[in-house]
């Protein structure tokens, strides 16, 4: 008995002893120093869960081994002044910091892409959606707790056992050290590692790629990244020397392709079919031009092969033209019975089978400009808002209006959103939305239906018009409570099988429906409707939509990397013959394809899609430097490619990647030093 005390009080006395070696080191400086790199370590490992799903990939090392000198970083901030205000910058910065990984979890979990620095400026229209950002907060409300919890435990324990003191001069070299000397050793492992294309290597000093960037470097490493290139700007490397493209890289390799890995081909094509380009002295381009960036894109462009003109050449040239984005519009919402009037579209006109609409890092702005102006959007920026400073000689409103039509642009929500009134004025429409022109009823969403009803009076009489609309009514958030539209055409969908947010989906859809309804009515009693073209295309998919509700729409579980973008293009004008086309294409095919049908000028090789319906060879590129082509499909934040015709040639993956980092990079350098302008400097007017 008395042992078993003696031994109580031994086993006390030494934990006694143990505390007052944890209090006393907590009592040091080394103690938060660790806490914060732990800090980061716990929000970068939490966040990759969350977004991603695992923490067993190569890109968890870096994630860990960038936290070192952020920790470093935060802890060198928080240690140079007395104790209280140390103790107020340590606290803040944690919270700061905390509140970035929650704000990046909730934009993520609904528009499936990570908010870049320059899109905080946009903060205030975000804003205009409170009540959906409310329920996103909610969806997130367990990894937002969660995110906070070492900001929690630095307020509970961490500001009484830390000790807040200013630094004394032997630690200050120490801490400093320890956040170039870790940083270092991180930048010298990616040295020593791969260099090849999308590594971390490649992510940190040559390519700009978020997605890729947040999986393999971490978030705030990106962010950091993405801060750093828009203060001081970035030039992408490049790769190498362009091939032309994706059809000379199979030319180069046709040895090793048999017959029936060749392109499906629309149509047959004639061997004196004309390229697709314009009267463009490259050489003399060159030899005048002293800034090496130009130089670099005149002999990149100059290399590319372009498409050719082929049977559908000029097969709408004269008519009036109607333009389409709709929003989170996709091929799950044509049916027969339920929106009649798109399924009339979309069996009547082109068929395109195999069309993909990809998410961009800018959602709906991003979605619009791809579609309107076949390029790809710049990272970290608004890039139609931007392009609102440049000559934009290919888009529809100037190409029309260039031939003496009407060209006006409408959107029923706000009409500053996203700055559409810069960049779609520059486009040579006269833009009306709700607050300059546009009245419709406000609601959330506003209808599609209203928007068509009071503008086709102001462009229906006119001898020749082409109008872009950018509608609104089929925006999330998908219930019947807090959705106008879904809640006005409730009766519609309710005996159907489906869940609620589905069904709200599918009646904001009928809206969409309706609106077209009516546009052909008024075009038939105008007598316009023989000679109207009719281009529908999605911003992107329906993001407000869990992956488990558009499993139940598909009637299967939808592959994540392809398939969920998988969508529809529709083109139309009554009258016309049925056409059926499944080559790969995406919405940066649009332009090139519509300029070709309404025998517009242009140069196909200033343009990052191709013409559907040429020879080219597929290439639909993603956001995340994914592709399809008709050989092969290629997983980049996996590493992985699936052959799709058998036997892949050699070098064909690598000559792709190539390909696809080139059209980001000079598409980008496109918007950056106006190029259409400094190549057509007497035709911008």
């Amino acid at each position: 008995m008395q042992s078993m005390k003696v031994l109580k009080i031994v086993k006390t006395l030494k934990f006694m002893k143990l505390r007052r070696r944890v209090l006393l080191f907590l009592e040091t400086p080394y103690a938060r120093l660790l806490y914060y790199i732990f800090c980061f370590v716990y929000l970068e490992m939490l966040f990759r869960i969350w977004v991603f799903k695992t923490v067993f990939d190569f890109g968890t090392l870096y994630s860990i081994l960038f936290s070192v000198p952020l920790g470093a970083f935060a802890f060198l901030l928080s240690s140079f002044f007395y104790n209280k205000a140390n103790r107020i910058i340590s606290g803040a910065l944690l919270f700061l910091i905390t509140v970035v990984y929650a704000v990046q979890a909730v934009y993520f979990s609904v528009f499936k892409t990570f908010m870049s620095i320059y899109s905080v400026s946009g903060t205030s229209q975000v804003l205009e959606f409170w009540s959906q950002v409310l329920l996103a907060v909610l969806k997130c409300l367990p990894v937002i707790l969660a995110l906070f919890l070492p900001f929690i435990m630095l307020v509970v324990f961490g500001f009484k056992y830390f000790k807040f003191y200013p630094l004394v001069w032997r630690f200050l070299p120490l801490s400093a050290c320890l956040l170039v000397l870790s940083q270092l050793l991180t930048v010298f492992i990616m040295c020593v590692s791969s260099r090849d294309i999308y590594s971390p290597y490649d992510l940190y000093f040559r390519t700009a790629a978020p997605e890729l960037s947040v999986q393999k470097l971490g978030l705030f490493t990106t962010m950091r990244l993405d801060l750093k290139r828009m203060v001081f700007g970035f030039k992408p490397a490049t790769f190498g020397e362009s091939k032309g493209g994706v059809s000379d890289v199979s030319k180069e390799n046709s040895d090793s392709a048999d017959k029936e890995q060749a392109l499906p081909v629309v149509a047959p094509q004639k061997p004196d079919y004309k390229f697709n380009t314009m009267e463009i002295d490259f050489d003399k381009l060159i030899s005048n031009e002293k800034d090496s960036t130009l130089i670099k894109m005149h002999k990149y462009f100059s290399s590319i092969e372009p498409t050719r003109q082929n049977k559908y050449t000029a097969l709408f040239k004269g008519c009036n033209f109607i333009f389409i984005t709709a929003e989170s519009f996709s091929h799950y919402v044509i049916d027969r019975e339920l929106t009649p009037t798109l399924y009339k579209l979309a069996i009547e006109g082109f068929k395109f089978t195999n069309f993909y609409n990809p998410v961009w890092g800018v959602s709906t702005s991003d979605g619009e400009y791809v579609a309107c102006t076949g390029l790809i959007p710049k990272s970290g920026v608004w890039s139609f808002y931007r392009s609102g400073e440049n000559y934009m000689p290919f888009v529809m409103g100037n190409q029309f209006l260039k031939l003496g039509y009407t060209a006006r642009a409408y959107h029923n929500h706000t009409y500053t959103y996203y700055k559409r009134d810069v960049s779609h004025p520059n486009m040579g429409y006269i833009y009306k939305g709700v607050g300059n022109g546009l009245n419709v009823k406000r609601t959330w969403p506003e209808s599609d239906l209203e928007m068509i009803d009071v503008t086709t009076p102001e462009f229906i009489n006119d001898d020749k018009f082409h109008v872009y609309y950018m509608t609104v009514s089929g925006h999330l958030n998908y219930s019947f409570t807090g959705n106008y539209i879904a809640y006005k055409n409730r009766q519609l969908v309710e005996h159907l099988p489906y869940s609620t947010p589905v069904k709200a989906y599918l009646a904001c859809n009928i809206e969409l429906d309706r609106a077209l309804e009516l546009l052909l009515k008024r075009l038939e009693e105008a007598g316009k409707l023989d000679n109207t073209v009719i281009a529908i295309s999605p911003d992107h998919y329906p993001y407000g939509l869990s992956r488990e509700n558009i499993n139940e729409l598909a009637g299967h579980e939808v592959e994540g990397n392809f398939e969920l973008y998988k969508s529809a293009f529709i083109l139309w004008k009554k009258g016309m013959e049925p056409v059926t086309v499944d080559k790969p294409c995406s919405s940066l095919d649009i332009i090139p394809t519509l300029s070709n049908l309404f025998g517009l000028e242009y140069d196909s090789r200033l343009l990052m899609g191709r013409d559907i319906l040429s020879d080219s060879e597929p290439l639909v590129i993603f956001s995340n430097r994914s592709w399809i082509t008709d050989k092969a499909r290629y997983n980049a934040p996996a590493g992985k490619v699936e052959p799709l015709a058998g036997e892949l040639p050699e070098g064909y993956v690598s000559e792709i990647n190539n390909v696809v980092n080139q059209k980001f990079q000079y598409s980008a350098l496109i918007l950056e030093k106006n190029y259409y302008n400094v190549v057509f400097p007497d035709r911008n007017p």
